[in-house]
């Protein structure tokens, strides 16, 4: 599994792919854990990010390349900051629990985006027109041919460049103070004069914001349309990313780039053993990696 993700350049461009939205959706659900929220609403901001994204891309087709493509990546964080504000300004304002408002807003989203779809996807399909090309983000093969015909694109340096921005929020800024004040303690923090609903609410928006960016790996940087579905769980599998990552945005690439490994390398042996035993594998490493952390806490407070 691990020699067909990483031993060649093609297995590591396709981990690179598969990992890209993973980081996207960890980073999502860490942001909001850090301020002690559970979104599970990342799959459904995610999916809306990807519908955005294609329907500006429609519109914008006219538009110079660089402004178009711009705009369109704007677009995707825009649905996502707006799907991901509403559970936080319904927690900020009458308290309602974000999980169950999140889970709700997952199947509100993929009905929405089924309907409003309709009308842009092609005849007898569930996708929409290709994109021009002045949107699409570039392959990284062109940048590093030894990930010929891989996926794998620009929206990598995106997800990365995400990391840094919310590792800088989280530690170096005071609305990082303030949220992860709020998620050790939201009483003590509104006692040291934190406004803990407005950091509640900015931290859902800035959560789906996250995760709506990440439509944009398969909608401008792989397929260059929307097709229902095109999540196929990522936001879901963000959480086990997050919780592997320890909510950390060097934790998270990390482990989305394990995910991404495993992913791929499930793909490639899936032809020579049972599909069912493959996702037993990955279940089996994934509780294994997330049982060390326990494991490697303990015997640091052992040797102190």
């Amino acid at each position: 599994m691990l020699r067909e993700s990483l031993g060649t350049g093609y297995g590591i461009g396709q981990t690179l792919f598969k990992a890209t939205p993973l980081v996207f959706t960890g980073l999502a659900v860490a942001l909001g854990f850090r301020a002690g929220l559970f979104n599970i609403g990342v799959e459904g901001q995610l999916y809306l990010g990807g519908f955005a994204a294609a329907l500006a891309g429609l519109a914008l087709s006219g538009w110079p390349a660089p402004l178009a493509l711009t705009l369109t990546i704007a677009a995707a964080a825009a649905a996502g900051a707006a799907w991901g504000a509403i559970p936080g300004v319904l927690k900020a304002r009458f308290g309602a629990h974000e999980v169950i408002n999140t889970i709700m807003l997952n199947f509100v989203a993929a009905a929405l985006v089924s309907y409003l779809g309709r009308p842009h996807f092609e005849p007898a399909t569930v996708r929409t027109a290709e994109l021009a090309a002045r949107v699409h983000l570039p392959r990284l093969e062109m940048l590093l041919p030894a990930l010929r015909g891989s996926p794998a694109n620009l929206s990598l340096a995106i997800a990365l460049a995400t990391a840094a921005a919310v590792g800088a929020l989280l530690f170096r800024t005071r609305l990082g103070y303030e949220l992860r004040a709020v998620g050790l303690n939201a009483p003590a923090a509104a006692c040291g004069g934190v406004a803990v609903g407005r950091v509640q609410a900015v931290a859902m928006a800035l959560s789906g914001a996250i995760a709506g960016l990440g439509g944009v790996n398969f909608v401008l940087g792989y397929k260059h349309f929307f097709e229902l579905g095109f999540t196929a769980g990522a936001g879901f599998l963000g959480i086990a990313v997050a919780l592997i990552g320890r909510n950390h945005p060097l934790g998270v690439v990390a482990a989305a780039l394990f995910f991404g490994a495993l992913s791929y390398g499930g793909l490639v042996i899936n032809q020579r053993v049972p599909k069912e035993l493959v996702e037993a594998l990955q279940g089996i490493v994934i509780l294994l990696a997330i049982s060390a952390h326990d494991v490697l806490d303990r015997i640091a407070r052992r040797m102190r």
